[in-house]
C-alpha cells in the first residue's frame, strides 16, 4: 500500500512538502466512516518545522462530527493510523491533523 501512495508533492515555492499522497491515504481511512466522501477536502499545508506535515480535513458538519467523535476519540485514532502510515512509508514525517466543517446547503 505504501508504495502506491508515494509521490513527491511540491509547494508553490518549490519546497518538497511530502513524499506521500496524503489525500489518498486520508480518503482510504475516512471514506468508510462518513456519509458523503465526495464532499471531503484534504489539503497538505506547509509547516514551519522541517519534517512536519499539516493536514487539513474539511467536511460537512455531520461528517466532521463523525471524524472527531466523542471527546476526540475517533480523531485521535485517525492520527494514530496516519502516523503508522508515515512509518510504513519509511519517512520520519510528523503529521498534524486539523478538522474543519461547513454547513450543508439545502438541496
Amino acid at each position: 500500500m505504501a508504495r502506491d501512495l508515494e509521490e513527491e508533492f511540491v509547494s508553490e515555492t518549490g519546497e518538497i512538502l511530502s513524499s506521500i499522497d496524503w489525500e489518498k491515504v486520508v480518503h482510504a481511512v475516512i471514506d468508510p466512516l462518513i456519509e458523503r466522501p465526495d464532499y471531503v477536502m484534504v489539503r497538505v499545508t506547509p509547516s514551519r518545522e522541517k519534517g512536519h506535515i499539516n493536514l487539513l480535513i474539511v467536511a460537512e458538519d455531520s461528517d466532521t462530527a463523525r471524524l472527531v467523535g466523542k471527546r476526540g476519540v475517533v480523531a485521535n485514532a485517525l492520527r494514530d493510523v496516519i502516523g503508522i502510515a508515515t512509518k510504513a512509508a519509511g519517512t520520519n514525517e510528523r503529521v498534524h491533523i486539523k478538522f474543519e466543517s461547513f454547513g450543508q446547503d439545502a438541496e
